[in-house]
């Protein structure tokens, strides 16, 4: 488990490239049989990839969590961004084809990460918070989940927003995980942009053309940065920074939330003419 420790925005505006990208920039989450690990301290969120392809995976404790199993102290996020799958939770299988999601609660002990087919494997995304209570273990379908369209073809907005963990959908502690998807000739996302004090924010990119580029935005509106990202990369947003994004192509992105609420309209809105 890689550890990541939360920055002051008076730091983050001096950084390199390199340096933004060693602090926020997750990269090779999908290794064959491997779980792929990074703990923030904004927030003690944890981002990770389960990718098994000839044999199934476990998620287990670690003495960086200071925990036996993985969910002595955390609820679970999880999303399938690849071929049909299951996950085991304590001997009860959830099958979870292309882009369902799992929510695990506080407790569960044995996770078990397994894929359909080898040649064409599953890939586990995942996103745990700290949690003080047990809500139940849930899957929802990407096919029965609620849309909501968002934004303009003529702004380049186009999107379609799916809420899977969220207060009217899957209860959690504070986890709030959902999808995005960019249609075809739309290239932005959360723009006009937002922060939320109360809350971090991580980015999951999917969906991109092999040759395509994310153009991910964030720091103070005042004092913004950029990051380029390709497929299958995540970002950390820290509750300073904005977070939004242009990609030289349509593509899906996963977002996750965790913090003092679970409130999705709880962000506070930056004017166009504030950003620098």
């Amino acid at each position: 488990m890689e550890m990541r420790y939360s920055t002051h925005p008076e730091h983050a505006k001096h950084f390199t490239t390199e340096e933004l990208r060693q602090h926020y920039l997750i990269q090779e989450l999908f290794v064959p049989e491997e779980v792929k690990l990074v703990y923030t301290h904004e927030d003690r969120v944890i981002i990770g990839g389960i990718h098994p392809v000839n044999k199934s995976v476990a998620l287990e404790g670690s003495d960086q969590i200071k925990a036996e199993t993985f969910l002595e102290r955390r609820e679970l996020g999880i999303f399938n961004v690849g071929g049909s799958g299951t996950v085991k939770v304590d001997g009860e299988t959830y099958e979870l084809n292309t882009k369902d999601c799992l929510y695990v609660g506080r407790g569960g002990k044995e996770l078990i990460f397994e894929s359909d087919s080898s040649s064409k494997p599953a890939k586990f995304y995942i996103v745990s918070a700290l949690a003080h209570t047990t809500y139940p273990t849930t899957k929802q379908s990407f096919a029965d989940v609620p849309s909501e369209s968002l934004g303009a073809q003529e702004t380049a907005n186009n999107r379609t927003l799916r809420r899977f963990i969220h207060d009217e959908g899957i209860q959690s502690c504070q986890l709030v995980m959902g999808m995005t998807t960019l249609e075809n000739g739309s290239v932005w996302n959360s723009m006009p942009t937002h922060v939320h004090d109360r809350r971090m924010e991580v980015y999951f990119y999917f969906e991109l053309d092999e040759n395509a580029r994310m153009f991910h935005m964030m720091g103070e509106p005042n004092e913004t940065r950029h990051l380029v990202m390709k497929n299958d990369e995540a970002v950390i947003s820290p509750p300073w920074s904005i977070h939004c994004g242009a990609a030289t192509g349509s593509y899906t992105f996963i977002w996750g939330m965790a913090g003092e609420n679970k409130t999705y309209k709880d962000m506070d809105q930056v004017a166009m003419s504030e950003l620098r």
